[in-house]
């Protein structure tokens, strides 16, 4: 069993309540949760589907696949290692610890793990 779970698929927009209405609207997928005009979760089933605005995106612009994992840090370097490259060190935001690394091939990833609740 691999010790990666992909989770997310993080998918760029200009205009949060559009891309809400659309995914939700018209394909149906329920939203889960919004952080203000900048962040959307729609429940893709298997995996979430977000949606971000520039603000919240961690590759503006591009799809990012969000990969949960117990050791962020090993993470990226494991990419780093092995062709790929470090877009944004590990780090922790409120509420995980993230890293932003591109593949081999220059597809964006995003590592991260659930901090512990206070």
């Amino acid at each position: 069993m691999s010790d990666y779970d992909v989770r997310m698929i993080v998918l760029s927009t200009d205009d949060l309540d559009d891309s809400i209405a659309f995914y939700h609207d018209t394909l149906g997928f329920p939203l889960k949760f919004r952080d203000g005009t900048h962040f959307a979760a729609l429940d893709g089933g298997s995996v979430t589907l977000a949606l971000a605005t520039a603000l919240d995106h961690p590759i503006p612009g591009k799809v990012a696949v969000g990969i949960r994992t117990d050791d962020v840090d090993a993470a990226a370097k494991a990419v780093e290692d092995n062709g790929g490259a470090i877009l944004r060190a590990p780090y922790d935001d409120a509420y995980e610890r993230r890293a932003v690394v591109y593949d081999h091939m220059g597809n964006g990833l995003v590592f991260y793990s659930p901090l512990p609740r206070a």
